[in-house]
């Protein structure tokens, strides 16, 4: 009865993480659009014949059951949508490096539907364009933004007045962007704006941008490393 009460049927969601849980199970960490981050034990899903073996993968929309009131529930059933293009070579990668973002800034139990469509909108455009930075880069403004981090890209953070694209700013942690500062990341104003817009295309905004993203994950991971960030940095792919 109190498992029946605490049951949630048929919710859209992603795989982030997995590992072995006891002899024959799975623990996972899921992204549910109505629920947030949850952690799941899918029971016997390493046996040979279960009907979830080879279906728990990362980057291809479930829709999960589930039950329980414990911070680590019960996976009842899941079920594949399909539509999601595989992610192969670096855009597998830079989808294990959301996952990793995810898995680290997000609380659980915090629904975030709109950072769960845009996640999904991500895994399309990494499978389907080449320009993963780009990606990666809009991703992580709109994590920071939909968990309360919101970049201030739009006006200067002493003055409040529009940022000017030629002008030199220095951009301040849980400050912003001002032309007086003696501390934080230096970049010009059209870094700023092209940021606000989600283009990338200039190389310069590209390169700075990247930067001001490092600094400011940084500083909401609290010291945690990242490892897929690792992986990428020695490829140089990004």
């Amino acid at each position: 009865m109190t498992a029946h009460k605490h049951r949630l049927e048929d919710q859209p969601a992603f795989v982030l993480h997995s590992y072995p849980y006891r002899e024959t199970s799975l623990v996972l960490e899921v992204l549910s659009r109505n629920c947030g981050r949850v952690a799941l034990v899918a029971r016997g899903a390493r046996r040979p014949r279960s009907a979830l073996r080879g279906l728990l993968m990362g980057f291809q929309p479930l829709t999960m059951s589930w039950f329980g009131k414990h911070e680590l529930r019960t996976l009842h059933s899941a079920e594949w949508q399909g539509g999601q293009p595989q992610l192969q070579g670096t855009s597998l990668l830079c989808g294990f490096y959301l996952n990793e973002l995810l898995l680290n800034l997000m609380a659980r139990d915090d629904p975030h539907e709109q950072l769960f469509d845009y996640y999904q909108q991500t895994l399309h455009r990494l499978a389907q364009q080449s320009d993963h930075a780009a990606t990666l880069r809009c991703f992580e403004k709109h994590l920071l933004q939909e968990l309360g981090y919101a970049l201030l890209l739009e006006h200067e953070a002493d003055s409040g007045q529009p940022i000017e694209p030629a002008a030199h700013y220095r951009y301040v942690v849980e400050y912003g962007a001002s032309r007086d500062a003696e501390q934080g990341l230096p970049l010009l104003g059209k870094t700023l704006q092209d940021m606000a817009a989600d283009d990338y295309r200039d190389p310069l905004s590209a390169q700075q941008s990247k930067q001001l993203m490092r600094m400011l994950l940084n500083h909401h991971l609290a010291g945690k490393t990242l490892h897929t960030r690792e992986l990428i940095k020695d490829l140089q792919k990004l």
